[in-house]
């Protein structure tokens, strides 16, 4: 598989105080869709699976055709969405499991598994696992979970570039002042909340013209 430079995360989290949160989420999601984007990530940490389900086959929908589309941490939600992909952390299903599953099920593409890591033993360790992606971070300081790991820095992307020849995807604080440094470092990709949130059109179109 081949990602592209900017991989975008919608989190419901991030408009939670909408009068509509999924409505607005929906819109946001067009409007990367518009500024170019083809991958898109849902992340839905509320533990409502209903909505999260609603949700995810709104933003299938919206991606049809257009983008991939990636369900955060919810291997049922993926399938039952007809989503492209399922990312997962640490404490979720194993990407092992995970692969069993989308082998057995009969489709007519290879769904994506993509697998978070956040020190260098974590990362060796995702190296030798079934996965299409791995991502490294937080890269700097985010606000965007409740209680991150330990920033790794420039550094500990160049360590884990040096750890896998799988496709890797930096994550945690990336702005588009900060993102050339971070391919520059090894990365394949970025992948970004925040510093999509204020002009989602425009911001996806300046991390592209930036990281080329």
């Amino acid at each position: 598989m081949k990602l592209p430079r900017v991989y975008p995360i919608v989190d419901l989290a991030c408009f939670a105080a909408a009068l509509d949160p999924m409505r607005a989420v929906i819109r946001f999601t067009t409007d990367i869709l518009t500024g170019g984007a083809t991958v898109i990530q849902y992340r839905d940490k509320s533990g409502d699976a209903s909505r999260m389900l609603s949700c995810a086959r709104e933003l299938r929908r919206a991606t049809l055709d257009r983008a991939a589309l990636i369900i955060n941490d919810r291997l049922d939600i993926c399938l039952a969405a007809d989503a492209d992909g399922v990312h997962l952390g640490q404490d979720d299903l194993t990407p092992q499991a995970a692969r069993t599953t989308f082998d057995r099920v009969k489709s007519a593409r290879n769904r994506w598994i993509g697998f978070s890591t956040h020190n260098l033993a974590q990362v060796q360790e995702a190296d030798a696992m079934p996965v299409d992606y791995i991502a490294v971070g937080p890269v700097f300081a985010t606000t965007s979970k409740a209680n991150p790991d330990p920033v790794i820095g420039l550094d500990g992307v160049r360590r884990a570039r040096a750890a896998t020849m799988k496709p890797l995807v930096a994550i945690g604080g990336i702005t588009r002042k900060n993102c050339l440094k971070i391919l520059d470092a090894g990365a394949d990709a970025v992948a970004v909340i925040s510093d999509l949130l204020e002009s989602p059109v425009k911001a996806v179109e300046e991390f592209m013209r930036i990281l080329g």
